[in-house]
């Protein structure tokens, strides 16, 4: 079977190394290439967009690809699309591998937003200390909100940090621990965190640790994804890859 795996997650990795080595599966990995410089996967790996969903469909017979897990970030909205409408047409079975999303606990101050550009506003007039902590892109839509001072953290620096006068960045890889998360926050008196709604528990620390310090949270809501058959759990993408093998 001729597998392809949309990934970037670490969803993506954990089926990556659950199929490496599978007798039957010829599975490959694909990736965005948002960072040059990837975590190494047990599979072999496709760095770079398809072209949108035409490119995909492409790419999906000239490999001759059975079936595709889309297992990428919960806000690759256009990448999600892209595999619906490609599989669609070639007919090829998809399923969504996610994760599910954070649900607010007692304790928490969220602030829930749609966009980019509502979490700017969100920060309001008075200057404050923002630990951007929803991933270096879309940096540029709080330009719109130049007063405050911005703690962005990311793997490599952001293209659009220009936009932000006021800025500390600081490169680092996760999943950091829920410690050092309070620690930095206060360490850099931040007084507000912006977050997506991604899920998952590499990226919770930092929900916690406003928790705990009785900071707000603007989250922004994941966006609409494509009808699809899902789900959140390993052994289910595992199972339904066997079946759709095993059809004639």
């Amino acid at each position: 079977m001729r597998l392809l795996i949309l990934g970037g997650t670490s969803e993506a990795s954990a089926l990556a190394a659950a199929l490496a080595g599978r007798a039957g599966i010829e599975a490959t990995l694909s990736l965005a290439g948002r960072t040059s410089r990837p975590a190494p996967a047990p599979l072999p790996m496709r760095i770079g967009g398809f072209g949108g969903a035409a490119g995909l469909g492409a790419y999906l017979e000239a490999q001759r690809i059975e079936a595709v897990v889309d297992a990428t970030h919960p806000f690759a909205a256009q990448m999600s699309q892209n595999a619906a409408e490609a599989c669609e047409g070639a007919n090829i079975p998809l399923l969504a591998f996610t994760r599910p999303e954070w649900a607010p606990q007692i304790g928490d101050r969220w602030i829930d937003v749609a966009t980019m550009e509502a979490a700017a506003r969100a920060l309001g007039s008075a200057p404050r200390e923002v630990f951007l902590a929803q991933g270096r892109l879309q940096l540029a839509a709080f330009a719109a909100a130049p007063q405050h001072r911005y703690l962005i953290r990311a793997i490599e620096p952001p293209a659009d940090l220009t936009a932000l006068p006021r800025h500390r960045l600081i490169l680092s890889r996760g999943p950091f621990l829920l410690a050092d998360e309070e620690a930095l926050m206060r360490s850099e008196n931040i007084e507000i965190v912006v977050s997506k709604n991604s899920g998952g528990e590499g990226a919770y620390a930092k929900i916690a640790a406003a928790r705990h310090l009785g900071l707000p949270v603007v989250m922004a809501r994941r966006p609409a994804k494509p009808l699809a058959e899902r789900t959140t759990r390993l052994e289910e993408v595992l199972a339904w890859i066997e079946a759709h093998r095993a059809a004639p």
